[in-house]
């Protein structure tokens, strides 16, 4: 089944640019749907992406094109230690080996296995453990891990060493990497030699290096919470189906990546066309290790 959205800005926009702020799909996908004869305007398909659809007209998608994206599946995953995030070197075992049949809890449109087109938004060490989404969709990925992305990231940190006030100071901020200064963090300590900490951006083993810099070793990193989602209690090693409210919540928590030009009305109607067709268990394309 088609589906069709109404165009209510108030200037013309390119169609590629619109179908991605309406959360439809990423720039890149809606390219290669119009160039399939996926889209039309008025009842006349497309040829170019960088057509510009006016105030008030309408698009058409076509239904298979609808149900390509709807079946796109983001995993969220309990990564334990041992796994590395994206591609392996040598004997490193990939943590999209864990999306089995066995592991899931729940549902989900498919098994992944193997597949590489599931990439890691916001990438975990292979030492580290916790909250590792992977996902084929190119809206959430940019939605998580675009550089203008607002939704941050908790962390509880175990450490060795001494944790003084003017420490934690320290890594709240006063601290540079690569000769550049870290944004702002928040770092609390939760009990004696637990750190918790809350970033809102994701450079390089992150977190390991901030701790080297004041005296202190990493001995447990376990992140916890992604924007609004939650590991809560699945299981390490196990894995679910992220849910349409959850995938919902998380591009509504990253607002700066929602284009001003689109229309409320058109965001509705895709919320609705996707939320219809999209199946399984709590629903939310790659970001540096923490």
């Amino acid at each position: 089944m088609s589906n069709t959205y109404t165009y209510d800005g108030t200037e013309p926009v390119r169609l590629n640019k619109w179908m991605a702020s309406l959360g439809i799909c990423s720039r890149r996908e809606a390219e290669t749907l119009i160039s399939q004869g996926s889209v039309a305007v008025e009842g006349a398909k497309v040829s170019e992406p960088g057509h510009k659809i006016e105030p008030g007209q309408t698009m058409t998608l076509a239904g298979k094109a609808t149900k390509a994206l709807d079946d796109q599946l983001t995993i969220v995953l309990h990564k334990p230690v041992g796994y590395v995030s994206a591609q392996p070197e040598g004997e490193q075992v990939p943590a999209i080996r864990l999306a089995s049949k066995e592991n899931l809890l729940g549902k989900a449109p498919k098994i992944p296995g193997r597949n590489p087109n599931f990439a890691p938004l916001g990438r975990l060490d292979m030492d580290s453990r916790g909250l590792l989404l992977l996902s084929e969709d190119g809206v959430l990925a940019k939605a998580v891990i675009g550089p203008d992305s607002a939704l941050d990231k908790e962390y509880l940190v175990t450490v060795q060493g001494q944790i003084t006030d003017p420490i934690i100071g320290k890594l709240r901020h006063g601290l540079s990497l690569d000769g550049r200064r870290l944004k702002a963090a928040k770092v609390d300590l939760v009990s004696p030699g637990r750190l918790r900490f809350v970033l809102r951006e994701g450079r390089n083993r992150q977190i390991r290096r901030m701790c080297e810099l004041v005296g202190l070793v990493v001995i447990d990193l376990f992140r916890t919470r992604i924007g609004p989602l939650q590991l809560d209690k699945l299981p390490e090693g196990k894995w679910r189906a992220l849910t349409n409210e959850e995938r919902a919540a998380l591009i509504k928590a990253s607002k700066p990546l929602l284009g001003a030009s689109g229309g409320s009305t058109a965001r509705k109607a895709s919320a609705r066309s996707r939320g219809k067709s999209r199946s399984g268990p709590a629903r939310a394309a790659p970001r540096r290790k923490p």
